[in-house]
């Protein structure tokens, strides 16, 4: 039975409240497995690494900042590429989406065959890459603007349509805080199952958030139910 309050009729899979929470918790998995495992990157949140790049290149330390900027550049190389397979697979049998879905779970199962230490430069570009063509993939949820690697813009959100709820008292803007609200939630919990994961497997625990994947990627072949 498909969980009618997260999968309303009219909705598209891909904008579901359900699958908006499978991969915020992704994405909170990513950051502390990437943070714990792989030498203290933040692989999703670009901000943080862009802060850190700019702070050793100005205490001189170009090699440091340079492994700051290389998780940068990969997840600006995979929004390109996001965009290139959402054009050349319009005629395709599976939704561009899936493709994507399908290309992150290859990049993060080939990351878990990578063990801490040397490497960690390169398990920490590929999952840029990977949370890149998510986050470019999925922006929104039951229509509205949300980030499924990130919490900065959803709490900004949240709280604004919170206070609309509270001046105005309408009922849509308590829904729509509600749906921020869950996905912050979903990331936390991420973080929390990374950390736990991580710990207790090691660079292996990557291979959770693959499975997580390939569920949402099922989930894809649901069609909207008509109104």
């Amino acid at each position: 039975m498909k969980p009618q309050h997260l999968i309303p009729s009219g909705t598209q899979m891909s904008e579901s409240l359900f699958v908006g929470l499978l991969l915020a918790s992704v994405g909170g998995f990513l950051e502390s497995y990437s943070f714990i495992s792989r030498d203290g990157v933040f692989a999703n949140c670009q901000t943080g690494n862009i802060v850190l790049m700019a702070m050793y290149l100005s205490w001189g330390d170009v090699l440091r900042a340079l492994s700051y900027f290389i998780p940068v550049l990969s997840f600006f190389i995979g929004v390109v590429l996001t965009e290139l397979v959402r054009s050349c697979t319009q005629d395709a049998k599976l939704h561009w989406r899936q493709y994507v879905i399908l290309i992150e779970t290859a990049i993060l199962a080939g990351v878990g065959l990578i063990p801490s230490g040397p490497s960690d430069t390169t398990a920490t570009t590929l999952i840029a890459f990977s949370c890149s063509m998510q986050v470019e993939s999925f922006r929104k949820i039951k229509g509205f603007v949300c980030a499924t690697t990130m919490c900065t813009g959803n709490l900004r959100s949240g709280t604004s349509a919170f206070f609309q709820y509270l001046r105005n008292r309408e009922q849509s803007a308590l829904k729509q805080a509600g749906y921020y609200f869950s996905v912050i939630a979903a990331f936390m919990a991420g973080v929390g199952s990374g950390c736990v994961c991580t710990h207790r497997y090691g660079a292996r625990a990557v291979w959770l958030a693959c499975v997580i994947l390939l569920l949402v990627f099922f989930l894809l072949f649901i069609r909207p139910q008509e109104k």
